[in-house]
């Protein structure tokens, strides 16, 4: 096997023993504070940003384009379909574009 497919389950490994680890950990407990439910519910959002973020700082036309219309999308439908339009808008911009 390359190492790239090494590299590739170790990850997924690694993956899953953090998320069944976090559900482990907060199962022991009968209530969650506040507090800790608030920054939990914070952490999707914030992954987002930091994925979004430098792309948005380094895009050029044809990636801000796609981002609004993937943002204008994401108002109305579901992930997927958000996720499509823009990889969609992007990729035919970049042909097209350059």
């Amino acid at each position: 096997m390359s190492t790239t497919v090494w590299i590739v389950l170790a990850g997924a490994v690694v993956t899953y023993l953090t998320r069944v680890g976090g559900h482990l950990v907060l199962s022991r407990f009968e209530r969650i504070h506040p507090r800790v439910e608030a920054g939990l519910n914070a952490v999707p959002a914030a992954v987002l940003t930091t994925l979004v973020a430098p792309a948005v700082l380094s895009a050029g036309p044809s990636e801000l384009i796609a981002l609004a219309v993937a943002g204008i999308v994401a108002l109305r439908g579901g992930m997927m379909s958000m996720f499509l339009s823009g990889a969609a808008v992007l990729i035919a911009l970049r042909y097209f574009i350059g």
